[in-house]
């Protein structure tokens, strides 16, 4: 069973996209690749980039201490914080009014996706400086060229989720706007979105990153404790540098496949849908298990 007859077997259940190629940026597999859907965590990756490009700058250092707090400013104006009973990584907020370095907040934020961490982070980043990571790295344009695409029929009848308008358009790019849970943001439409392009041309740029701070953050997201999508669907061993995401009906994940035995392949798999958040794992697992048995020759993914 190929890559496409997996999202034939989820038809009508929700939009999936789909983004499979190399680290040069060249595509071999796409399906909705320049759709876009609510990004959920996936956004934390180009917030750590944007501080790490800070960082080389001389702006922010690594070993600054950062104050742990839970208020901010909305973009939408006002105030919010984070919701703690949604925030799964607990680490952050026992350390509410204590000072921890930046470097530690960088970890919480990307190896176990704190969403505290992640707007304190962005809060001396700025939504702006993440965002222009996300539009130097855009794949939108090529991300079909020379590369296999499941027909648009196919999923024509797909409900259309969060972020998107009729028709199967994206309602906007890329894009990040917003802290996690800045609800006066929300409630006024100001949301952070991502393509399967989008993403995975952040996992080029960082992939090809030689500086320091790019080995920095590719060992960041090795170091990933949430594992149940993409490093399910390959050898356990195999690094996978990798940033996942979930909501109410989302679930994404999007990495750097790095086979001991073949040239690494980005993969990234965002699925909005009525799917179980289990079978949205499965699937995004078993398209991961696809790519893998093609590692020696990606062209050959079906």
């Amino acid at each position: 069973m190929g890559i496409a007859d997996l999202l034939r077997g989820v038809e009508g259940q929700g939009a999936f996209g789909v983004w499979l190629g190399r680290t040069d940026g060249a595509a071999v597999f796409t399906h909705a690749a320049e759709r876009t859907h609510y990004s959920a965590s996936t956004m934390k990756l180009p917030v750590a980039m944007a501080m790490l490009r800070k960082v080389d700058a001389g702006e922010l250092a690594l070993d600054q201490p950062v104050t742990v707090h839970n208020d901010f400013a909305s973009a939408a104006g006002g105030r919010f914080g984070v919701n703690r009973a949604e925030d799964e990584a607990p680490a952050t907020w026992e350390k509410l009014g204590s000072e921890v370095p930046l470097s530690w907040l960088a970890t919480e934020m990307i190896t176990r996706s704190s969403n505290l961490a992640t707007d304190l982070v962005l809060e001396l980043v700025g939504a702006e400086a993440a965002n222009a990571v996300l539009t130097e790295a855009d794949l939108h344009h090529s991300s079909t060229s020379g590369a296999q695409t499941l027909p648009r029929s196919a999923t024509a009848t797909d409900p259309v989720p969060r972020g998107l308008v009729s028709g199967g358009r994206p309602a906007d790019e890329s894009v990040i706007k917003r802290g996690i849970d800045d609800s006066p943001a929300q409630q006024a439409g100001i949301s952070n979105m991502m393509s399967p392009a989008g993403l995975a041309g952040v996992l080029v740029a960082v992939s090809n990153d030689a500086t320091p701070s790019g080995q920095y953050l590719r060992d960041l997201l090795a170091a990933n404790e949430w594992n149940g999508e993409i490093p399910a669907g390959v050898p356990a061993g195999t690094r996978v540098e990798h940033k996942n995401g979930w909501d109410l009906r989302i679930r994404h994940d999007g990495g750097v496949v790095r086979p001991a035995d073949a040239d690494p392949f980005v993969l990234v798999v965002c699925t909005t849908s009525d799917l179980p958040d289990r079978d949205a794992q499965q699937l995004i697992a078993a398209i991961a298990a696809e790519a893998w048995e093609h590692r020696h020759n990606l062209e050959a993914v079906k």
